[in-house]
């Protein structure tokens, strides 16, 4: 009977460590696959016309390479918006609205428009939960910047960081906060990408 429980117990050991091992392979194969991909994208950069606002929104903390790249193919010439308020609407960030009368509820976001950019916008506003700071990586992705775009960055890292606080002790739900968070730094892009934007195009 303890042989059985032995043998059944090794059993059970190798199995574990063979999905283990498994499951450390596909981390690595994603993880290649990423950097492939990432690598791909930094070789194209140089000979795309909007390449300047790629480069400048990875002053913005939670949006590095992959993420401003996306928005950019995403969005187009950002500029296009008139203003900021019109980036959040096309993006669906926006509370939807439900009147009656003289009564005015606003609801969630309207999810309309360009999902694939707004799901970028929400990952990278949940880097805003910490407090404001430049990292390593934040500060070698700014290095070749113009100072008004490192500033604008900058003011929106400490913006948000505290609106995240605010919203959080007022007890919004983290879902909550992280996609008012990402509606504010909707302006942020908007107002980088005009800085940032080419002259000729």
């Amino acid at each position: 009977m303890h042989r059985k429980w032995l043998a059944g117990l090794r059993f059970a050991q190798a199995a574990h460590h063979l999905v283990l091992k498994d499951c450390i392979a596909a981390v690595e194969a994603a993880t290649a696959r990423r950097d492939r991909l990432e690598a791909h994208i930094a070789a194209a950069l140089p000979d795309w016309s909007l390449a300047p606002v790629v480069r400048a929104l990875q002053a913005l903390r939670g949006i590095a390479l992959i993420t401003a790249a996306t928005l950019v193919a995403e969005l187009g010439d950002i500029t296009r918006f008139a203003n900021p308020r019109q980036l959040m609407a096309y993006l669906g960030l926006v509370p939807s609205e439900h009147s009656s009368g003289g009564t005015r509820r606003q609801g969630a976001i309207t999810k309309a428009g360009n999902g694939s950019a707004r799901r970028m916008l929400i990952e990278a506003a949940w880097s805003y939960r910490f407090p404001a700071r430049i990292s390593r990586e934040l500060l070698l992705r700014q290095e070749d910047l113009a100072k008004p775009i490192r500033d604008t960055a900058w003011k929106a890292q400490e913006r948000l960081c505290g609106r995240y606080r605010k919203l959080a002790r007022a007890g919004k739900s983290p879902n909550v906060a992280t996609a008012a968070i990402a509606r504010e730094l909707a302006g942020f892009v908007w107002a980088i990408a005009k800085q940032a934007q080419p002259a000729a195009a």
